[in-house]
């Protein structure tokens, strides 16, 4: 409220809070559908992300990262596991992947987390 007494209004508070209820009311009944198509061309893009899975190892409970990279227009998947998540691990991913594929895309889309 102060920036808007600032700006010279001299309302108060629950009159504010009464027309944003009305408004969001008032909006609420507007609905419009939307649909956005997620198509991809062939070739045009792919997807890259890691998982982390529990998997046992000569008889020893090991966690491994998966690289995963997925073909956007097919759906088609690679999926290579390894010890530890690197940059090197990264860079054969994707060498692997693009030979089985036998080919690469002109964009890759990454899931990057803070």
């Amino acid at each position: 409220m102060p920036r808007r007494r600032g700006l010279g209004y001299e309302g108060g508070y629950d009159a504010v809070r009464r027309f944003a209820k009305s408004w969001s009311q008032s909006r609420g009944a507007v609905t419009a559908e939307a649909y956005v198509p997620l198509y991809y061309a062939p070739g045009e893009a792919y997807q890259f992300d890691w998982s982390h899975e529990v998997v046992v190892i000569s008889g020893v409970t090991v966690t491994v990262k998966v690289a995963h990279v997925r073909l956007c227009h097919s759906r088609m998947m690679f999926a290579r596991a390894y010890m530890r998540e690197s940059q090197e691990m990264v860079f054969d991913a994707h060498d692997r992947a693009f030979a089985f594929f036998k080919g690469t895309c002109t964009r890759g889309i990454y899931d990057i987390e803070p």
